[in-house]
Parts: C-alpha cells; structure tokens; sequence
C-alpha cells in the first residue's frame, strides 16, 4: 500500500498539476477566450488562433516550449544557463522566437503583405495619404502618456508603436528600442489588431452623425499599371534617404508589391502571398502568444501596456475619423468620415470595418476600395513613425 501511494503520490508531483499556479491558470483563461473569438466569433481567426494556441502552450507547466537553456542567448527573458547545454536542447519555440527576436518574421511578414497590397485605391484618391497620416496620432498621445507613467524614452517610443496597428512593425520596433518589453508589446499589438471589429465601431459612431455615415462616395479613377509599378520604387527610395533605418520593413513591403505589379515574376508573387505568408504568420502568432507566461506576464507593467496600446488604438481610430469628418466638410460632403477610421495599418481588417460600418446606415453604400486607400496608406505612415521614433531614441 505504502508504494502504490509513493508510486501516485511521485506522479503528482511530476504531474502539470502539481506546478499549476494561478499565474499560468488565468493565462489558461484568456487562450480559451482567444479560440472562442477565433473560432464562434470568427474574429481574425488567422491571427488569434496562433497566438491562442501560444498561449496555450506557454502555460502548460512541465512543457517548457519557451525554456531557454543558454540562458537567455535565443529571447527576451533570461534563464539560468545549464552548463554544457547547447541552443538545440532549448524550447522549440524558443528556437524559434529567434526568428521574432531578429525581425525576420516580420519582415517576412511584410513581403507578404506587400505582395497581396493594392495601392490603386491610394493613388487613385491621394487625400488618403492624410487619413493615414491622422490615425497615427495614437502613436503620439501613447508616447506622452508612457512618459508620464514613468516609462524610460525609447520604452515609451517602442509601446507607443502599438497604436500603429501593426504587429510586425510594433516588433521591429520593440526589439530595437525595448527588447525586454517585447512580449507584452507583440502580444498587445497583435491581440488588439484581431480585436478592431470590436474597438472601433463604438468610436466611429460617437463621432459621426447618421447623415455622415450614410455619405456615399463616387467611383474611383482606374490606376494604370505603369503608376503600380514605378510607385513601390520611388516610395522606397525617398523614405530611405530621409530615414534609413525604415529600409527593413519599407523594403520588404515594396518588394512584395513589385512581385505582385511587375507582372514577371507571378510565381514569387504567389509564393510570398500564400505559402511563405501562411507559414510565417504560423510561426509568428505561436511564438507571440508563448511569449505570454503567466508569472512573467501577469505584472503591473505588462498591465500598463496593454491599457497605453488601447490607448493608443483609441486614438488613431478617432484621428482618422476626425480628419475624415474636416475633409467632409471641405469637400461639401462628398467624404464619408468613416473611411479615416481604416487609416490604421492593420490590413484589410480595418477597411472591412469601415464597409461594414457603412452598409448598416446604408444598404446601398460600398466603401471597402475608398477605406483600402487610408488602410494602405497607414501601413507606411507606421513604418516612417516607427523609423522616426527609431532614430530618435535609439
């Protein structure tokens, strides 16, 4: 008898159980409630699901898919090194977090997006350059909160980032500026970009009226494929003699919309669009979410990051509605303010939002290519911000 209770008694201790804490049981908690968004709610499931199931993984004690036996050589959070202990021995996803903590995945990423962007809408309605511009003031109002919550420069500069709407660009920045905050930053930056179908419609209704929303708006001019091509290069080069340090991000983004425009290369094209874009978003939304460890995760200063990204997200929405409401009035009504709510990066999902937005006050209206252009165009306004902050407080 006393063996068989030895026997079940050295099963629990070695059990998951046993090294439960309440830390990895709430962590537990919000990947369940990731999947339901994800999976009932259809809430950007692409994203969430990965980063859920991250979670998931991070915070099942004795698993230790993020443990680093280098001792701290491959991530973020730094582990008592094992003597004689190689990288290979370490966490799968620790190894692989390498690919987020050196900017390859999102700048992968951004080949990707690149690849699957029309810039058409943009070019065709340059006034979207300005609604991209104003939803960038989240970027700005969160920098200043940061600072007055008493985080350091450039840790306010990379959290500030989050209001962009943009994950890999909030990682580039993170790991530039802030290394040790790059889990709450990733997993707040991507976590609030599934969750724009809820974030934003609340705000676009209070500062819009009923007339303003119903605003229908005309057919936009057809872009010529010569405009298509030569725009990524000239893009690419103007911003990277004024801010180098955007070439990373910048670069790949316009690669991918070359791949996609030229028309001579459509077998790299569907490669960045599908299988390279699916297999980094596979790996990315993983390591992002197994950045989220319970007792590392759980502190007063992950809590404040995540409130400044809402922050900030707040903001930019409410900046590209408040313009897109200026521009209503400057052009006699022929702009519906919705549109500069899609001035966040976060592709399409935003420009979805701002259809969808519309279509409820007005069955017949179709804003989806007009609030692709502001979505467009925050995409590079947040890498130039990001850029900016760069230089700026590296």
């Amino acid at each position: 008898m006393d063996l068989i209770l030895k026997v079940l008694s050295g099963l629990w201790e070695s059990s998951g159980f046993a090294a439960l804490s309440w830390q990895n049981g709430v962590m537990l908690l919000v990947a369940f409630f990731f999947l339901f968004l994800a999976i009932r709610k259809k809430f950007e499931p692409l994203l969430l699901v990965p980063i859920a199931f991250g979670i998931l993984l991070a915070n099942l004690p004795g698993a230790d898919v993020m443990a680093d036996v280098t001792g701290g050589e491959l991530g973020a959070i730094g582990q008592e090194a094992i003597e004689g202990a190689h990288w290979y021995e370490s966490g799968v996803l620790r190894i692989l977090y390498v690919g987020v903590k050196s900017s390859i995945f999102p700048c992968l990423i951004f080949m990707g997006v690149g690849a699957m962007t029309d810039f058409g809408p943009m070019l065709s309605n340059p006034v979207s350059l300005i609604l991209g511009a104003a939803a960038q003031l989240g970027i700005y109002i969160a920098f200043l909160i940061a600072i007055l919550l008493g985080f350091a420069p450039n840790e306010a500069a990379a959290i500030a980032i989050i209001g962009g709407a943009d994950g890999p660009t909030a990682i580039f920045l993170a790991a530039k500026l802030a290394s040790h905050l790059l889990a709450p930053i990733a997993l707040a930056a991507y976590s609030y970009m599934a969750l724009i179908p809820i974030i934003q419609p609340p705000i676009m209704k209070l500062l819009t009226t009923e007339k303003e929303r119903q605003v229908e708006m005309k057919q936009l001019r057809t872009v010529t494929k010569t405009e298509k091509i030569i725009f990524p290069v000239v893009v690419l080069v103007l911003v990277a003699l004024i801010l180098p340090s955007v070439v990373p991000l910048l670069g790949m983004l316009m690669l991918g919309n070359l791949f996609k425009e030229c028309g001579v290369v459509d077998r790299l094209s569907e490669t960045a669009q599908n299988a390279l874009m699916n297999t980094v978003t596979i790996m990315l939304g993983l390591c992002v979410g197994a950045t989220a460890n319970g007792a590392e995760f759980l502190q007063l200063r992950t809590i404040k990051i995540v409130v400044l990204g809402l922050t900030a997200f707040i903001f930019s929405t409410a900046g590209g509605v408040l313009i897109g409401k200026i521009l209503y009035l400057v052009t006699g009504g022929k702009i519906n303010p919705l549109i500069g709510a899609a001035g966040v990066s976060a592709v399409p999902m935003a420009a979805r939002v701002a259809q969808n937005e519309g279509r409820k006050y007005n069955p017949a209206n179709f804003l989806l290519m007009h609030a692709m252009g502001p979505n467009v165009a925050g995409v590079i306004g947040s890498a130039v911000a990001a850029g900016f902050l760069l230089v700026m407080f590296k």
